[in-house]
């Protein structure tokens, strides 16, 4: 059975939200909270009867708020009038034609999940009693989204002032019995829908319209869930940079919390923390550079044992010798001089080394556009605003007060903020990816994470395309649409937000961002198994004993006649001894947890294949939350 979430128009959680939007939760309604409700339409309806001009209810909206409605209809003695014979009052007919002429969207609908969430945010809003809507009237609204009615929303079509006019409208018209609405997977009329789940149309009355179509749901609904994602996938990025890390044999000090306690930005301190969790129980990471060998491609002659006669690789080594080590004499007394995969260099190249910096930014943005969101969920953001027992009220405009809560900067801004930060995730990723399949900078990696014996195989090369060509697109889309107000209603309103496309920009983006992620995971993997293997393949050839097995693995070896030959086969047994006596060589045990659960699904790439049957199930392993480690 679906959870119950109780409205009260003030506690509202991002959480609750993407329960009722993505996990099917239904809501019920504060009884308290109803009589606020109820008390604001009594006062209305009072004013009304009493003859004073109220804007939207007795008066036209936007530009036409100068024109009070009359005591009947003027164009009943128009020519061909009686045609069409309006149901109710004007201000009945008013509120009806503000829903149906405003429901202009175009473009693809919303997914169900960002409709159920805009439906759950406006019964909220209107729960605080300062809108005018009736009780049954926002018991209606609620019934439909409890039956899952979901409304057809085309995506475009709202400026963010006066709120989110068209798609709310959308909204609207499936509860007056219009529009189109999605019921059990099929798309069809909203009166079918209405019907096929029980339920009655609705005849709006006094500032029902404006209430229902007057506020900032569309853009707090898919901001909203487009930050509950970023959230997952903040916490994915620095799994998929752990692994990479650990791929790499990289170096953990630039993780250290004494480190970021100089620096103590939120996001960056919780990243290294997060990160340094992550590899817990690595043995690959801060590993002596002398242990760590270098890709060789396979030869017959390469292994000697049946168990490494199987590898696909070899592995090398190159000895530096005594007159090469003038000047580097204390690191040399420190580690043993060879060569391998790893550069001699006390420090990992940015995309590994700044990743707290740079993933800990990301999730500062994502925090202010959180506390932003969290206000407007418990926020009254229609207008005018109802206040029926203001204290010294004398005049109507004390108790019905034209605002501007329905102007959407405050999310658009937060949305441009989050919007400029969704590249920049990507990019230190697609950076990270990069470096693993180039050759020159991936601490001896075969190029492009394959053997390529032959000379045919392209291995992970057009991966980093595929990601590079993501961060462009992510990049291009993250121009702030909030910095561009084109004004609407012949200049009535001639400020506004855009926070709608913002938001909605980000719910799209965070979505290429997954895939980004994705393919940093599935390159990573392919790494990682690389290194480990590698580096127990040495281990396993130290520990049988035989210097000379291992010496055939080291270049720049001298002759055996050479003055410098006794101390080259020293430095060899001791780089055996170095290697026989540390344990298996793996990961970090959530990395691993992360990298079972990709391999689960996905093998490893021994020679090319069709890639694409491969990313998308990781792109779907992402999307359904699979790979983080809990």
């Amino acid at each position: 059975m679906s959870e119950t979430i109780l409205l009260d128009g003030s506690h509202f959680t991002r959480a609750q939200l993407v329960a009722v939007a993505r996990h099917g939760a239904r809501v019920q309604l504060d009884s308290a909270q109803l009589k606020h409700v109820q008390r604001a339409a009594d006062f209305l309806a009072e004013k009304v009867n009493c003859g004073e001009p109220t804007y939207g209810v007795t008066t036209g909206f936007g530009s036409n708020a100068d024109k009070l409605l009359g005591a009947h209809r003027v164009r009943d003695e128009l020519p061909g009038s009686r045609e069409q014979v309006p149901q109710g009052t004007l201000m009945e007919e008013l509120q009806h034609n503000l829903i149906i002429t405003h429901a202009v969207c175009v473009g693809e609908p919303f997914a169900p999940d960002v409709v159920r969430a805009m439906l759950a945010i406006r019964i909220n809003t209107l729960l605080r009693g300062h809108s005018g809507i009736r009780v049954s009237t926002l018991e209606a609204l609620t019934a439909m989204l409890n039956a899952d009615v979901v409304p057809v929303v085309p995506a475009k079509g709202s400026v963010g002032a006066s709120g989110d006019l068209a798609p709310l409208s959308h909204l609207a018209i499936v509860l007056l019995g219009g529009g189109e609405a999605f019921y059990q997977g099929e798309r069809m009329p909203g009166a079918e829908a209405l019907k096929r789940a029980g339920l009655q149309p609705v005849r709006l009355s006094f500032k029902e319209g404006l209430a229902l179509n007057n506020g900032t749901a569309q853009m707090l609904a898919t901001g909203a869930l487009a930050l509950d994602t970023l959230e997952y996938l903040l916490d994915l990025a620095d799994t998929a940079a752990s692994m990479t890390l650990d791929a790499f044999a990289g170096r953990s000090g630039a993780l250290r919390p004494e480190v970021h306690a100089l620096r103590p930005h939120p996001g960056q301190v919780a990243a290294a923390a997060h990160v340094r969790e992550l590899l817990q129980g690595s043995t690959l990471v801060d590993i002596p550079y002398h242990l760590v060998p270098r890709f060789k491609s396979w030869s017959a002659e390469a292994w000697g044992t049946p168990e490494d006669q199987a590898l696909s690789f070899d592995i090398s080594w190159d000895w530096v010798p005594a007159n090469q080590r003038h000047g580097r004499e204390a690191f040399y007394a420190r580690f043993l001089p060879f060569k391998g995969g790893k550069k001699h260099q006390p420090q990992d190249a940015y995309c590994l080394r700044c990743m707290p910096q740079v993933h800990g930014a990301v999730r500062d943005a994502w925090a202010q556009a959180c506390r932003v969101f969290d206000i407007e969920l418990n926020a009254v953001t229609d207008n005018p605003l109802i206040f029926p027992d203001a204290e010294g009220a004398q005049f109507i405009e004390d108790q019905v007060i034209s605002a501007g809560h329905f102007h959407g900067m405050p999310l658009a801004l937060a949305m441009s903020y989050v919007k400029a930060a969704i590249p920049v995730l990507a990019s230190i990723s697609e950076r990270r990816l990069n470096k693993l399949v180039d050759p020159a900078n991936n601490d001896g990696l075969p190029a492009f994470l394959t053997g390529n014996e032959d000379g045919t195989d392209s291995g992970f090369m057009i991966v980093q395309y595929t990601a590079a060509a993501l961060v462009n697109d992510l990049a291009t889309r993250a121009h702030p649409a909030s910095v561009y107000s084109v004004p609407t209603s012949a200049n009535a309103e001639d400020h506004v937000s855009m926070g709608a496309n913002e938001a909605r920009h980000v719910l799209e983006m965070v979505d290429d961002l997954g895939h980004v992620l994705a393919l940093e995971l599935y390159t990573a993997a392919q790494a990682l198994d690389f290194r480990q293997e590698m580096l127990n393949a040495a281990r396993r050839l130290a520990a049988r004993g035989d210097w000379r097995a291992l010496a055939a693995k080291v270049a720049n070896a001298p002759r055996e006649d050479h003055p410098s030959y006794a101390q080259f086969v020293d430095e060899v047994q001791k780089l055996m001894a170095a290697l026989a006596h540390v344990g298996d060589f793996h990961a970090g045990v959530a990395v691993r947890k992360a990298h079972d659960g990709l391999r689960q699904q996905v093998g490893f790439m021994h020679r090319d294949r069709a890639m694409d049957g491969d990313v998308r199930v990781v792109c779907e392993l992402v999307r359904q939350r699979a790979l983080q480690p809990e």
